[in-house]
């Protein structure tokens, strides 16, 4: 009996996927789509040297390979991490070699930032003169990984993680295309779930599919294929069902509740679940002033912080950052006076026509200044102790009181100004809030 000789392995599906023209790149239409700015500079026949930015898995490196066919050039692809100068000049010199032949080169460099200053120098006068056109492809901020001289000399391009949209367009490709999954059917939440789990990484979602796939063998792709296929398990978090906005609720409460374990749990079950962290860090920023406010006022900036990472690095990294600052919110006194403002607003809608007090009026000419426009005002830096007592609010307003500080925390600290102030005013005759 003749020995069975086994098949050869297929390539991956991302690669099977990979997009064989530009018009099938998914997701990114603000580069790519009929008004893109990289096809409008298709149109003219050419093309800047370009730094494309964005997370693993989005298309950066097919889009390279993509253009430089587009463009009739010689495609040649270069590791930053995996090589140097010594192999930089070789390519270098070939492309020179070509140029001399009519053919021109597009060198693409895959993880750019790691070019320390000397390497990314290396590349200037290559890129000036025209001897290639540089795409370069990174996953952190130009504007920190890279130097002045690379960055005047490229234009810089975002490509956007994939999202729900491009992922359902990634999932029907694997469905249609002559060497996708034949035949393969996927439950919509196992979809959903699929593409929550790659956190916008496209190969990383076809390559879930391809194991759930498998793992179906023949059958529907459910839920249980897609935690088996990632290796994780699939919770009922999800961006746009009741789920998602119990466990939004949650996590904030949980914080208002100084409940610190609660509010880390909750962090962690829409992160792990593929939550966008800008989400999350969004909704932690507000609490920070809405629960925390003056009671703690530095939380707001770790807040802030946070959001800023989370907007710069992305996951997994930003999990630290959160982490963070939503057990600062947690464990923070609490005070929720911020909300002052609504009762300034209710205020504004009482009495809409308010007039500004005279004093307080600025007063750039001659006619407004013996008009009145700014008579009385007293400088409080010119007082004693820096306080001059004057009443600002309109006249029908004088007594209103809008913000009343907490018991907790540094608002103590603003209770006591408040009512040292309120005595001065009293002991100058100023009419007193409350």
């Amino acid at each position: 009996m003749a020995e069975r000789t086994p098949s050869l392995p297929q390539p991956p599906l991302p690669e099977r996927l990979r997009p064989t023209r530009l018009e099938d790149v998914v997701g990114q239409d603000h580069l790519l789509g009929p008004a893109g700015v990289l096809s409008r500079f298709l149109a003219q026949g050419s093309l800047p040297s370009l730094v494309l930015w964005g997370p693993p898995g989005c298309g950066k490196t097919t889009i390279a390979r993509l253009l430089a066919e587009r463009l009739g050039l010689r495609f040649v692809a270069f590791s930053a991490v995996l090589a140097g100068v010594p192999e930089l000049r070789t390519v270098i010199h070939e492309a020179k070699a070509c140029r001399d032949l009519g053919q021109g080169t597009l060198l693409f460099i895959d993880e750019l930032h790691r070019f320390n200053k000397s390497q990314q120098d290396a590349l200037l006068p290559h890129v000036e003169a025209g001897t290639v056109l540089l795409i370069g492809a990174t996953t952190e901020n130009p504007s920190f990984a890279l130097n002045r001289a690379l960055l005047s000399r490229c234009r810089i391009f975002s490509v956007n993680p994939i999202d729900a949209a491009a992922g359902a367009a990634l999932i029907a490709r694997a469905q249609s295309h002559p060497l996708g999954l034949p035949g393969l059917e996927i439950e919509p939440a196992a979809a959903e779930a699929a593409a929550r789990l790659a956190a916008g990484d496209g190969r990383r979602l076809l390559m879930i599919l391809d194991a759930a796939h498998t793992l179906a063998a023949g059958a529907a792709i459910t839920l249980e294929h897609i935690a088996a296929a990632a290796q994780r398990p699939v919770s009922d978090h999800d961006r746009d069902g009741e789920s998602h906005y119990d466990v939004a609720s949650a996590f904030i409460k949980s914080m208002r509740a100084s409940d610190v374990q609660a509010a880390l749990y909750y962090l962690a079950r829409q992160l792990e679940a593929g939550e966008d962290p800008r989400f999350v860090a969004r909704r932690v920023a507000i609490f920070a002033s809405e629960d925390v406010g003056l009671a703690d006022p530095m939380v707001l900036m770790q807040a802030s912080a946070a959001l800023h990472i989370a907007a710069e690095i992305g996951m997994p990294e930003a999990v630290y950052p959160l982490s963070q600052a939503v057990i600062a919110c947690a464990t923070a006194p609490k005070s929720n006076s911020a909300k002052a403002y609504f009762a300034a607003a209710e205020a504004v809608r009482a009495k809409p026509g308010a007039q500004v007090p005279m004093f307080l009026r600025n007063a750039p000419t001659t006619l407004m200044k013996e008009s009145g426009y700014g008579s009385g005002y007293r400088y409080d830096h010119d007082e004693p102790d820096h306080f001059a007592g004057q009443q600002c609010l309109p006249e029908e307003l004088l007594g209103s009181v809008f913000y009343r500080p907490g018991a907790f925390g540094f608002e103590k600290e603003i209770a006591k100004r408040l009512e040292w102030w309120e005595a001065r005013r009293k002991e100058r005759g100023a009419k007193p809030a409350g």
